[in-house]
């Protein structure tokens, strides 16, 4: 990840650490990103102090959800000045299709605006988030590809990503194969990347690993979050049955660029929730990137 705000040391300074057995491993760690949809109730009930709470923990990376011509009310100017004077950088951004809900913000109602709105922010990705349930039609799947192809062509030509993120309907059966092998085989390498969310397709009964084999380089983005093993509730990372180490241990496989913790919900305190995830992070190394 290129990011500015690293420590940079110097080449002598960096061997006599190593030589000495103490290198920091830290440097070598992605910044902490989160994905605000965790945080909802706060973020509606107050933008800038939800956002300092998340600073304070340690986060320096967002992805954001529901721009709708701005961002959680704000302008781009004022929503870009809030994010700079905090110490966050938005990563990524959540939209949907607009072929049920038409409202501004989605890949069918004015995009080039939403386009050039993220690349004023400095956003990285853009992403198809959600299919509403009456959008799972096989005449919708059908066309997906197409639409998700030319949204990634308008989000590239402003240096932009773009990429789709799963749910567990998406494991579903579409004639002979999986809609979500549907949606990997009919579209652009180059222009449409997948977010693979690790609860999802845990709870869909399916392996990533499978995925990261079949369809290398594909999924730069992660959505992190665990699943506890009786209930397949969601759980806090290290509360939860999934297995994370052998997961990222195949992230180059993978194509891995940026993961997001998230928690849809807890039984706690989400800001609690979120510490007790930071701190499995913390303290297992595979969570490491270079």
């Amino acid at each position: 990840m290129n990011r500015k705000d690293f420590i940079s040391l110097s080449g002598l300074g960096f061997l006599g650490l190593y030589a000495c057995g103490t290198s920091n491993l830290m440097n070598n760690r992605k910044p902490l990103a989160i994905q605000l949809y965790t945080i909802r109730d706060a973020v509606a009930e107050n933008l800038e102090k939800s956002l300092e709470r998340l600073a304070q923990l340690g986060f320096k990376q967002v992805e954001i959800y529901g721009y709708d011509g701005k961002f959680y009310g704000k302008t781009r100017s004022e929503f870009l000045s809030i994010l700079k004077n905090i110490g966050l950088e938005v990563i990524s951004s959540h939209h949907t299709t607009g072929i049920i809900h038409n409202s501004k913000g989605t890949l069918l109602n004015d995009w080039e605006k939403s386009v050039e709105d993220l690349h004023f922010i400095g956003s990285k990705y853009m992403v198809c988030s959600y299919l509403f349930e009456e959008e799972r039609t096989l005449e919708h799947y059908k066309k997906l590809p197409e639409l998700l192809n030319k949204s990634g062509e308008v989000t590239n030509k402003a240096g932009i990503d773009f990429a789709y993120h799963n749910h567990d309907f998406e494991f579903e059966k579409l004639e002979d194969k999986t809609v979500y092998d549907f949606i990997l085989e009919n579209t652009d390498f180059d222009l449409v990347k997948m977010e693979l969310d690790l609860y999802w397709i845990s709870k869909a009964g399916l392996n990533p690993l499978d995925y990261f084999e079949k369809y290398p380089k594909r999924f730069p983005l992660w959505h992190v979050k665990d699943m506890k093993a009786g209930t397949k509730d969601f759980a806090e990372i290290g509360n939860g049955a999934i297995d994370f180490k052998s997961i990222f241990e195949a992230k180059e496989k993978a194509g891995l660029k940026y993961w997001f913790l998230e928690q849809d919900s807890s039984d706690k305190d989400i800001f609690e929730s979120i510490k007790i995830s930071k701190n499995y992070i913390d303290n297992h190394s595979y969570f490491k990137t270079k």
